[in-house]
């Protein structure tokens, strides 16, 4: 197999335009780490009580909004299922951080180790540990349990992240990191929530923007380098990724643990044309992203489809 050199990778293209410099992305985003980045535990007044009246979650952004069961609820369990799903979303979050800290360590072993590329995912690395406790953390302060996502795909993502390709590594990145951070910079401003919740997506939003910059760079790279049969691999584990995280993202034991029926509450969310456009546009920018580059092709993008996040 033919090596490509990062001197012809400069002079390849895709879609979205020519390959930029590895290292100079990598520079660049070292600096912006070296300026924007915060330590949690310091950042934020983890001893501040629960503000009475406040959300824990935007609820248009919670799944049951604006559906029948949604109406028949009190603004007090409505705000208490809010407090759970932000609790559900967060420990997604760290089961998706703490799959994307292995997938980056792999990424680098064979990779010059004084590169700015191997500083960059080093930082990350860093970076997504903060996150995972922040988040780990935020939990506890709520007084909302854990929610594991279910043994079945707990146990699916030690095969995904160990039979991963380079480019399916970043795709599964963008996925965890994207459709959140959407969320997030919608609730990082709004007042109608916890302030401690407001600033946890603050410092996550600020830092995930660059590891979704590095994903993204490096994905490009990827789909234009790769060998045939790794691309083609990619966009069948890139939809079943998209597959799993859409089954995953609120864990239904949410709805038994405000009191309501599981069931019932699980029907009327896949029954909502508010939450799937919730999703969808959530989505929106990696789908647009990925249709691009060439990811959401063939069977993947039926499985995109699937997955109730791609239109």
């Amino acid at each position: 197999m033919t090596t490509v050199t990062e001197r012809d990778v400069r002079k390849l293209r895709d879609a979205l335009g020519p390959l930029r410099d590895r290292e100079q992305i990598a520079e660049r985003l070292l600096e912006s780490s070296a300026k924007h980045s915060f330590d949690p535990d310091t950042e934020l007044d983890w001893d501040t009580a629960v503000e009475d009246g406040k959300w824990f979650w935007p609820p248009e952004l919670v799944s049951l909004y604006d559906t029948p069961l949604w109406r028949k609820m009190s603004e007090e369990q409505r705000m208490d299922l809010a407090r759970h799903e932000a609790a559900s979303l967060a420990s997604l979050g760290i089961w998706f951080e703490i799959i994307l800290m292995q997938l980056l360590v792999r990424h680098i072993y064979d990779k010059p180790v004084t590169s700015n590329h191997v500083r960059y995912a080093l930082t990350e690395i860093a970076d997504e540990c903060r996150h995972s406790m922040m988040f780990g953390r935020m939990i506890q302060w709520g007084g909302a349990p854990n929610y594991p996502v279910p043994r079945v795909y707990h146990n699916l993502a030690r095969v995904l992240k160990t039979v991963s390709t380079t480019p399916g590594s970043f795709a599964a990145t963008l996925l965890g990191e994207e459709i959140l951070d959407w969320m997030q910079r919608l609730t990082f401003p709004d007042e109608r929530v916890q302030t401690l919740v407001r600033g946890v997506t603050r410092i996550h939003v600020v830092e995930e923007a660059r590891h979704v910059r590095y994903a993204r760079e490096e994905l490009r790279r990827q789909m234009v380098t790769a060998p045939r049969w790794e691309r083609e691999f990619t966009r069948l584990s890139c939809g079943e990724a998209a597959r799993v995280f859409s089954v995953c993202f609120v864990n239904p034991q949410v709805y038994e643990n405000v009191g309501l029926d599981r069931r019932e509450a699980v029907a009327q969310v896949k029954a909502s044309g508010h939450r799937t456009e919730v999703m969808q546009t959530g989505a929106k920018r990696l789908t647009d992203f990925l249709d691009d580059i060439g990811v959401l092709n063939g069977v993947g993008r039926r499985l995109w489809k699937s997955s109730g996040l791609l239109a």
